[in-house]
C-alpha cells in the first residue's frame, strides 16, 4: 500500500478542485487547495507537500511561472502539469522547465492515479528521470540534422513520460514507427512490452480479434481463446499503425476501450482492464477522413492529445547524405564504398517518394550491384522501375545509364540484381523496389523466366 501524501491542488476552476480532491483523497492523500499561483506560494512557506498539482492557465499567476517561482525555491518537489487539449508546445516548455509530468483535458481518475502514483514514488520517480535522459541520449542515434525532424524528436521525449496518447502523421517510409519505438522506450511503461498492429493488413472481423481477443467456440472457427493485442500491450505500449485505415464500426469499440481502459474479448462475459500507452500513425491527413466521415472526430480528439507530424525526405535534403552514408557503411560492412559528389547530387535530387525507407532499400540494392568500390548513380535504380505497371508512384528524376534507353537500363538492372541475389526473385523484388508481380511481369517481357 503506498504511503499516505500531502499534495497541492492549484486551480481557479472550484469544480477541478473538487474532483481531484476526491479522487485524491479515496486514494488516502491529504489535500490543499490554492485558486492561483500567488495563493499556492503563500501555502508553501507554511506547508511542505510532497507534490503540486497545477493547472496551466490561471489568473494572477500562471502555472509556468509557478512552476519557475518552485524550480528556484524547492528543485526537489515535484510539480504536475494540468494543460487542455491543443497546448502541446507548453506542456513540452513546461517538461523542459524541470515539471515532472503533465496531463491533458479532459483526464480520468485513472490517468490522475497513475501520474500521481508516479509522482509521490520516489523510486518511481527517479526510475522515471533516468530513463529520459537515456531516451534522449538515444534520440541523438535517430540520423538526421534537421532542425524541424529534431523537434519532433524533443518533444517525443519530453512528452514521453505522459500516458497521453500520441498520433503520429508522416507519409509512408518516415520513420513513425522508430519515433513510437522512442516514446515507449521514454517511458514509465519501458519495461513493458511494446506490441505493434498494423491497422490496414487485416479485413475488419479479423482485426478485431486482434486487438481485443476472443473466447473459445464465439464464432466458426474460434477452437480456443485467444489474448488480444491490448491484452498483451498491458503494462507497455500499443502501436496502432496506420489508424485511419480501421473501419467505423470497429473505430466506435477502440474509442470505447480508449475512454474505460477496458477490453471485452468477443463473446467474453465481463470487461478486462488494460493499463496502455496507445500510439497511433497514419500516412493520411486524418483531418480529411473526418471531415468525409471516415474517422469519427471523437476517436481523432482522443488519439491527438500529442500530435507529432514527421516531415517527408524531400523537405530536409540535408539527411540524404548522412542517411545515405549511415546506410552504406552498414551494408558495406568491411568493404567500403566511394561516395562521389556527383553521385551525392543526384540523390540530393531525387524525390525520394518512398522517404527514407525506399534510401535504406536503394542503398542496399546499389552495395550489391556495384562490382567494385566505387558507387554510381545506376546501382542505385531509381525512377526506371516507378513507372511499372501496378506500382504506385512513378518519377524520371534520375535518369540511369547514360546512352542507354530507360527500359534497356531497366533490363539489365533487374538481371543484375537477379545474378546478384543467386536468383532469388523475393529478395530482388524487395531491392529492386517493386512487387514480385511486376518483377514476374518483366520477366516474361524480357523473355526471361517468370516461374
Amino acid at each position: 500500500m503506498q504511503e499516505r501524501a500531502q499534495i497541492l491542488v492549484v486551480d481557479d476552476e472550484q469544480q477541478m478542485q473538487t474532483a481531484m480532491e476526491a479522487v485524491l483523497a479515496r486514494m488516502g492523500h491529504a489535500v490543499l487547495k490554492a485558486e492561483n499561483g500567488k495563493q499556492a506560494l503563500e501555502i508553501l512557506e507554511r506547508a511542505k507537500p510532497d507534490l503540486v498539482i497545477s493547472d496551466m492557465r490561471m489568473p494572477v499567476m500562471t502555472g509556468s511561472e509557478l512552476l519557475a517561482k518552485i524550480r528556484e525555491g524547492q528543485p526537489q518537489l515535484p510539480v504536475v502539469m494540468i494543460t487542455a487539449y491543443g497546448t502541446i508546445e507548453q506542456a513540452v516548455e513546461a517538461m523542459r522547465n524541470g515539471a515532472f509530468d503533465f496531463i491533458t483535458k479532459p483526464f480520468s481518475a485513472e490517468e490522475l492515479e497513475r501520474v500521481v502514483t508516479r509522482a509521490i514514488n520516489p523510486v518511481k520517480r527517479a526510475t522515471a528521470t533516468r530513463e529520459i535522459k537515456e531516451a534522449k541520449r538515444d534520440s541523438l542515434a535517430i540520423v538526421t540534422s534537421d532542425a524541424a525532424f529534431k523537434r519532433v524528436l524533443e518533444i517525443a521525449v519530453s512528452v514521453a513520460q505522459s500516458s497521453a496518447s500520441v498520433l503520429i502523421q508522416g507519409e509512408s517510409g518516415t520513420g513513425k514507427e522508430l519515433i513510437a519505438r522512442l516514446i515507449h522506450t521514454s517511458s514509465a511503461q519501458a519495461t513493458g512490452p511494446f506490441v505493434a498492429v498494423n491497422c490496414a493488413a487485416l479485413p475488419e472481423n479479423l482485426l478485431e480479434s486482434e486487438l481485443f481477443g476472443h473466447e473459445k467456440g464465439s464464432f466458426t472457427g474460434a477452437v480456443g481463446t485467444k489474448i488480444g493485442k491490448f491484452e498483451q500491450a498491458n503494462g507497455g505500449t500499443i502501436l496502432l499503425d496506420e489508424i485511419s485505415e480501421m473501419e467505423l464500426p470497429l473505430q466506435a469499440k477502440l474509442l470505447r476501450v480508449l475512454q474505460e481502459r477496458e477490453v471485452d474479448r468477443i463473446g467474453g462475459q465481463k470487461p478486462i482492464p488494460v493499463d496502455v500507452r496507445v500510439v497511433a500513425t497514419t500516412n493520411r491527413d486524418i483531418r480529411q477522413s473526418v471531415a468525409k466521415g471516415d474517422f469519427r472526430e471523437d476517436l481523432y480528439y482522443r488519439l491527438n492529445v500529442i500530435p507529432l507530424y514527421v516531415p517527408p525526405l524531400r523537405d530536409r535534403r540535408g539527411d540524404v547524405q548522412l542517411l545515405l552514408e549511415h546506410f552504406v557503411r552498414t551494408f558495406a560492412g568491411g568493404n567500403p564504398r566511394k561516395i562521389t559528389p556527383e553521385l551525392l547530387n543526384e540523390l540530393k535530387g531525387y524525390p525520394w517518394p518512398g522517404n527514407v525507407r525506399e534510401l535504406q532499400n536503394a542503398c542496399e540494392r546499389a552495395v550489391l550491384l556495384a562490382q567494385g568500390d566505387k558507387l554510381e548513380a545506376q546501382h542505385f535504380l531509381l525512377g526506371a522501375l516507378r513507372d511499372a505497371p501496378g506500382e504506385e508512384g512513378g518519377s524520371d528524376a534520375l535518369r540511369l545509364h547514360s546512352g542507354l534507353s530507360v527500359a534497356e537500363a531497366e533490363r539489365r538492372l533487374i538481371f543484375e540484381t537477379l545474378r546478384a541475389t543467386n536468383n532469388n526473385k523475393t529478395k530482388a523484388a524487395e531491392l529492386l523496389g517493386i512487387s514480385i508481380r511486376t518483377l514476374r511481369n518483366k520477366l516474361h517481357e524480357y523473355g526471361g523466366d517468370s516461374a
